[in-house]
């Protein structure tokens, strides 16, 4: 008896498949993802926010070309997404709590900025409690 291995066509594994583990398909994936899904911008749109030309971002999405390190973080900053999640890297598009814009640049305070700045965000926080129970 002859047992005969055959390949499932293409079409099949395809749909098998719901994310390239391709790192250029992620990429071009994530990218597009963030920009129609997530931030519900056009391509004219996200190339005006990074100073990018559109045909730079279509070709990004094509996967016919790869941005530069500068470019990438132009488009995760635009996109309000990491870098690790365009890349494919991370799940999450908005990433750790670090990731978030508010948050870029406590590393450049001092010690006594940060407690400064940890208080007012306490402060803050205790705010929007408020006007949320006031609300109710």
């Amino acid at each position: 008896m002859v047992i005969r291995k055959t390949r499932q066509p293409h079409h099949v594994e395809s749909a098998m498949t719901t994310t390239s583990d391709n790192p250029s398909d992620i990429f071009k994936e994530r990218l597009r993802t963030a920009r129609e899904e997530l931030r519900k911008l056009s391509q004219a749109e996200l190339a005006r926010e990074t100073g990018l030309p559109p045909s730079s971002v279509a070709h990004f999405e094509a996967g016919t070309r790869k941005p530069s390190f500068d470019n990438l973080r132009k488009l995760a900053n635009a996109l309000n997404v990491t870098t690790d999640y365009l890349l494919g890297r991370s799940e999450d598009p908005a990433g750790a709590a670090e990731a978030d814009p508010i948050y870029r640049d406590v590393h450049k305070l001092t010690d006594k900025n940060r407690k400064m700045a940890a208080d007012f965000m306490r402060f803050l926080a205790q705010q929007d409690e408020k006007e949320r129970g006031e609300d109710e």
